[in-house]
C-alpha cells in the first residue's frame, strides 16, 4: 500500500470533515484521487469511517509537500464553499509541511488567478 498516498487521502478526509459536512464534491475529489494512484476504494472507506492521526510529514519530498498543499487547496474549493474550519486546518497541515501558515491564504487567494507552475514556483520560492 502506497503510504504516501494514504497520508495524503487521509488528510483530505479530515479536511472535508472540518466543516461538519463531507460533500459529495469532496468525496468524488477523494476516490479519484485514491483511482489516478491505484489506491483500493475499499481503504479509502476505511480511512473515512476511521481517519487516523496525522503525524509527521517532514519525511516526504519538496514536491510532494507541495502536492499536499495544493490538493487540500482544491478540496477546500471543490464544493464551492470556502469554511473558515477548511482554512484553519489547511493552515496546520501546511506548518507540518514546513509552509508558513500564510501560504494558506495566498494559494486560496491566488488559485484561480495564477497558473499551477507559477503557485508552485512562489510556493517553492516561500518554502521554510
Amino acid at each position: 500500500m502506497d503510504i504516501v498516498t494514504k497520508k495524503q487521502l487521509n488528510i483530505l478526509i479530515q479536511l472535508a470533515e472540518a466543516d461538519k459536512h463531507f460533500a459529495t464534491a469532496e468525496r468524488d475529489m477523494i476516490f479519484k484521487i485514491a483511482r489516478d494512484r491505484k489506491f483500493p476504494d475499499d481503504s479509502v472507506q476505511t480511512l473515512i469511517k476511521n481517519p487516523e492521526p496525522i503525524g509527521t510529514l517532514g519525511a516526504l519530498l519538496p514536491d510532494q509537500k507541495f502536492d499536499y498543499l495544493r490538493a487540500c487547496i482544491e478540496l477546500i474549493f471543490v464544493d464551492q464553499k470556502v469554511f473558515e474550519s477548511e482554512l484553519i486546518f489547511a493552515r496546520s497541515i501546511a506548518i507540518k509541511l514546513g509552509f508558513k501558515k500564510n501560504m494558506v491564504d495566498f494559494l486560496v487567494e491566488n488559485f484561480t488567478k495564477m497558473s499551477p507552475t507559477d503557485l508552485k514556483t512562489r510556493a517553492m520560492a516561500d518554502f521554510s
